[in-house]
C-alpha cells in the first residue's frame, strides 16, 4: 500500500470507519479504496468463471469497482457485520446489475432456461418429488446427452439468474438471492421482517434440492469457494460442478416463482 497512507496503518479499523462516517475525509476514503481494491478482482474472478468469452474480466472489475465505492459510502460500522462481507455482496451486485443492463445472454439460451424451469416445476408438482435428469430429458423429448449439452450452454447465464432469484411486482419489491445472505443494513423493521420471510422461503427451497446440487449452492454462495475448489471437495470436474450449479438454480427459480405466486 502507498506510503502516503502511513497515518492510517496503525489505527484500528473500527476507529477508521467511525472517523470516515463522521467526517467523510477524502483521504480516508482513498485509503479504504486502495485497501479493499483486491476484493473487486477476487469477486470479478469468481463471476468470470463460466462466462462467455465476450465478457471481459477487466470489464467485470470495472463494474465491481462501483460496488466497492457504494459499499464504502453505505457501510455502517455500528452494525454487526464485517466490511469485507458487506463489500463483497455490493461488488457482486454491481457486476450483475451491469451485466443485466448490457443483456449479454442470447435470447435462445434464455428461452431454453425458462423452458427447463417450467418443466421441472410441472413434473415435480405432478410427481410430488424431486425429478432427475432422465425425467427432465424425456419431458423435453431429447436424449440425456442432449440435455447435458443444453445445461452446459445455459451455465454461463445462471449466476445472473440466481442474483435475480426473487422479483416482486415492481422495483421496490425486488430482492436478490445475494441480499438474503447478507446481514441487514440500514433497513427499517418492516423491511427486515419481509426479507427474513423471503430468506426462509429461499432456504427451504435450497434444503429440498438434490444433495449434490445443494452442496454446490452452499459451498459457492455461503462458503465462498470457487467452482474449481468445489470440484475438488465433491471429487468431480469443474464442468460438472457448473452443470450442478445451473440445474440447482433452475430448480430454485422454478419453485420460487411458484411460491411467490401463492403469497
Amino acid at each position: 500500500m502507498s506510503g502516503k497512507f502511513e497515518e492510517f496503518k496503525d489505527k484500528e479499523e473500527i476507529e477508521l470507519w467511525q472517523d470516515y462516517v463522521k467526517t467523510k475525509n477524502p483521504k480516508i476514503r482513498e485509503y479504504l479504496i486502495e485497501k479493499y481494491a483486491p476484493l473487486v478482482k477476487y469477486v470479478a474472478g469468481k463471476v468470470a468463471v463460466g462466462m462467455p468469452h465476450n465478457v471481459e474480466f477487466d470489464d467485470l472489475v470495472s463494474y465491481g469497482t462501483f460496488g466497492l465505492l457504494d459499499a464504502i459510502e453505505k457501510f455502517d460500522p455500528k452494525k454487526e457485520v464485517k466490511f469485507k462481507t458487506y463489500a463483497m455482496t455490493r461488488i457482486r451486485g454491481a457486476i450483475f446489475d451491469e451485466l443485466r443492463t448490457i443483456d449479454w445472454i442470447p435470447r435462445s439460451v434464455r428461452q431454453k432456461a425458462k423452458q427447463i424451469e417450467k418443466i421441472i416445476v410441472e413434473l415435480e408438482n405432478k410427481l410430488g418429488r424431486t425429478v432427475d435428469d432422465e425425467e427432465i430429458a424425456k419431458e423435453l423429448d431429447i436424449s440425456l446427452e442432449e440435455f447435458h449439452t443444453m445445461v452446459s450452454k445455459i451455465s454461463g447465464t445462471s449466476l445472473v439468474s440466481l442474483n435475480d432469484i426473487w422479483h416482486g411486482g415492481d422495483d421496490s419489491d425486488e430482492l436478490s438471492f445475494l441480499e438474503t445472505i447478507e446481514s441487514p443494513l440500514n433497513m427499517n423493521p418492516d423491511v427486515m421482517v419481509e426479507r427474513e420471510e423471503i430468506k426462509n422461503i429461499i432456504m427451504e427451497a435450497i434444503k429440498k434440492l438434490p444433495e449434490k446440487e445443494k452442496k454446490v449452492i452452499v459451498l459457492y454462495y455461503y462458503e465462498d469457494l470457487t467452482l474449481k475448489e468445489i470440484g475438488e471437495v465433491l471429487e468431480v470436474t469443474e464442468s460438472r460442478v457448473s452443470q450442478l450449479h445451473t440445474k440447482a438454480i433452475m430448480r430454485l427459480r422454478g419453485r420460487l416463482s411458484q411460491m411467490k405466486n401463492l403469497i
